[in-house]
């Protein structure tokens, strides 16, 4: 034991004035973090799940209700020949299957030319041509998106071709703006302490840059892919298919049937592509910012 009793100490030595203060200090700062919620996290905590059941389950079941309500509904309503000649042989699965299509190339080239071009104008070389760039990419957005459609089958002819290349017109702005807003909004003294370990400019924009721009570009990518669901509805005026057939033939028959069903798959689409990709940011997100944030 040791002479004030406190418990043994080794060598059986009694504690110096100075180890005494620094146990001392050592509690006093584990209680002030633990009043402030600074003490460690626990490794339980660090790993828990960074998505929670209700996002995995609760859009899912909304639209298998709302696809399976709409299937009953459809089934039992009275479709004449000319509805049946809309619907029957395939056609609505073939619409669909256009659909995805036209919005998974499309969101495709819009990520393979507005990424690397909006790395490209937050480098010092090109940082001068960002205003011109941004000005073409509001144009897509600004000339409406069935008259631009129109342009294109004009030049490129009918088909799905010029649906595509119309949709990624439409689409590039989000994701091209918010790349150079995320790397832009970078901390400065971050990407020089990276420089000052001797990093070069490719690691410096691969491990620090592009990491912490992550949340912003995919949040670019999310709208741009629900943008494209929509655009791709006005594909049928351009020979481009989709889901806008379903609906054209609803409009122009005056068939509500088959309007509604077109409709309805339209923005179950959309949803569907919108928890998709929110799932993905999630799951991209690195850990750092995530603990971040939260």
């Amino acid at each position: 034991m040791s002479p004030d009793g406190s418990g043994p100490h080794p060598g059986g030595r009694p504690p110096s004035d100075h180890e005494g203060f620094a146990v001392r200090d050592d509690v006093e700062m584990a209680e002030r973090e633990d009043a402030a919620g600074e003490a460690p996290v626990p490794s339980a905590a660090r790993g828990r799940r960074r998505i929670s059941w209700q996002k995995w389950t609760f859009m899912p079941a909304f639209l298998v209700l709302a696809l399976l309500a709409t299937w009953l509904w459809f089934r039992g309503a009275r479709l004449d020949s000319i509805a049946h000649q809309a619907v029957d042989n395939g056609k609505v699965w073939l619409a669909l299957r256009q659909h995805i299509y036209l919005t998974a190339v499309s969101t495709f080239f819009v990520l393979i030319i507005a990424i690397p071009l909006g790395i490209a104008l937050t480098r010092s070389k090109l940082r001068r041509a960002t205003p011109v760039a941004m000005a073409f990419a509001n144009l897509g957005q600004a000339v409406p998106a069935l008259g631009l459609l129109i342009l294109l089958v004009i030049w490129l002819g009918i088909g799905p071709r010029s649906a595509i290349v119309g949709m990624v017109i439409y689409a590039v702005l989000p994701v091209l703006a918010n790349t150079i807003a995320g790397l832009r909004g970078i901390d400065p003294t971050l990407t020089e302490a990276a420089r000052g370990i001797g990093m070069s400019p490719g690691g410096v924009l691969s491990r620090v840059e592009l990491p912490l721009a992550v949340p912003l570009i995919l949040a670019g990518v999310r709208t741009a892919l629900v943008l494209n669901v929509g655009t791709a509805t006005l594909a049928t005026f351009g020979g481009g298919g989709g889901l806008g057939d379903l609906i054209s033939a609803g409009i122009v028959t005056q068939r509500m049937p088959v309007l509604i069903l077109g409709s309805v798959l339209t923005v179950a689409l959309a949803l569907l592509v919108e928890w998709l990709a929110s799932l993905a940011e999630l799951l991209l997100r690195p850990r750092g910012l995530e603990a971040t944030a939260s």
